[in-house]
């Protein structure tokens, strides 16, 4: 399995992920799409794009991590806010790429602060399409950099195909898909957690 080398020497302690949560909505299909001759990226269908943030990752069904994560870390009215939010949402599938006994670790009580600054760090203030995003990075000539609301700069690259994003860390996640759009915001889906290097 792989390992997050931030998680790992933040908690030492081992819990066993026991906690399943079953949803019945399908995550966004996605389709490919052309921006250019030379762009290709994943772009969500809707779902519930008159419905807010938080009610979207809850009716999604690989997203069932994060949200009981946004629910842990007091998240929940925050992003249930007027925003707008970019939100890059990990898949439970990036959460299980982290060491085990990390997610429980995180969900303890004792850690709220240390999942906050997590969670705050994959949002952006502002809506971002990927367009939007795109256009940044070539406009940056290759890399451009957000601000996340956490406070922390996160950067973000595209190879012609995918957007991707680093890390304080200096680790990437892909964005899987793109464009989600929410009544408050948008998400793009990740597979890959992004630490803010506490």
């Amino acid at each position: 399995m792989k390992t997050n080398s931030f998680f790992k020497s933040a908690f030492s302690s081992v819990f066993i992920l026991a906690t399943s949560f079953s949803f019945a909505q399908d995550m966004p299909t996605s389709k490919d799409i052309k921006m250019d001759e030379n762009t290709k990226i994943n772009k969500s269908t809707e779902t519930h794009p008159s419905k807010d943030i938080v009610f979207n990752t809850q009716n999604t069904k690989d997203l069932t991590t994060l949200t009981a994560a946004i629910k842990a870390a007091d998240l929940t009215e925050k992003l249930q806010g007027e925003g707008p939010f970019t939100v890059f949402a990990p898949t439970d599938t990036a959460f299980e790429k982290l060491a085990q006994g990390t997610v429980n670790g995180l969900l303890e009580i004792e850690n709220k602060e240390k999942l906050q600054a997590i969670l705050t760090y994959h949002v952006l203030a502002g809506k971002f399409t990927s367009e939007d995003l795109i256009k940044a990075v070539k406009k940056g000539k290759g890399k451009t950099e957000f601000k996340t609301i956490n406070g922390k700069i996160l950067k973000v690259m595209f190879d012609g195909k995918n957007l991707k994003l680093i890390d304080e860390t200096g680790h990437m996640a892909t964005v899987t898909i793109t464009d989600a759009d929410r009544s408050n915001g948008i998400l793009h889906i990740i597979n890959t957690v992004l630490s803010p290097g506490l």
